[in-house]
């Protein structure tokens, strides 16, 4: 599946030189995975940072349920969508159509889709229509899940550490790193305080996703 957000041969230069620094100053704030916070849910993370009257880019939207999630708590945001699916409605179905602006750019479980080619000129379009200081949410398969990437139609597995780099080499700055994990109560308790220590020590994480807060530098 081709993703027409934008013309690949236009793809800017890449510098690896620069991922491997901005990686390393990551790792250096979070030194391994089990130093990244866990929060249940990506939406409770996300009605902390919008507010009132923001614009909001659902990036890879799907069925644009997150519309209904947002509209339970905000009266007055602006929602779209862009998706290269067809078969649902969306705002855009392009990014180098959208020319307006938003205050927070949305992107749940889409980044492992792309190559790194088409994920690196996502992240740049994304940082396009960015407002200034304006927020990117983007999550991704926890890398450290036994089988949480496997996937036909995953591409590029994301460790936290890369995915940080990633996009600071794209303008962004790395605000927070999240384990997103939900379960019921005590399977819940069961894992953070009886099965933690066996997780560590064969380096296998139970939280399925990795949560990161950007923002958005100027040029």
């Amino acid at each position: 599946m081709k993703l027409d957000f934008m013309d690949p041969v236009q793809t800017p230069a890449f510098s690896w030189s620069l991922l491997y620094n901005a990686r390393r100053a990551i790792q250096k704030r979070f030194p391994s995975i089990w130093s990244i916070p866990i929060r249940k849910k990506t939406q409770d993370v996300l009605i902390e940072i919008v507010k009132e009257g923001d614009h909001i880019l659902d990036v890879g939207s799907c069925n644009r349920h997150l519309k209904t999630d947002l509209e339970k708590c905000y009266h007055h945001i602006v929602y779209k969508s862009m998706d290269v699916d067809r078969l649902n409605h969306h705002d855009y179905y392009s990014m180098t159509d959208i020319q307006e602006t938003f205050d927070v750019v949305v992107m749940f479980e889409c980044i492992e889709h792309l190559s790194l080619e088409e994920g690196l000129i996502m992240l740049r379009e994304i940082h396009r229509i960015l407002k200034k200081n304006g927020i990117l949410i983007l999550s991704t398969p926890n890398t450290f899940h036994p089988n949480r990437y496997w996937e036909c139609t995953h591409k590029i597995p994301f460790r936290y550490d890369e995915l940080g780099g990633f996009i600071e080499t794209c303008h962004f700055q790395t605000e927070n790193i999240y384990r997103i994990y939900n379960d019921s109560f005590f399977s819940r308790l069961f894992r953070l305080y009886v099965a933690a220590p066996i997780h560590r020590y064969f380096c296998i994480d139970f939280a399925r996703s990795i949560l990161l807060i950007g923002r958005r530098k100027e040029d």
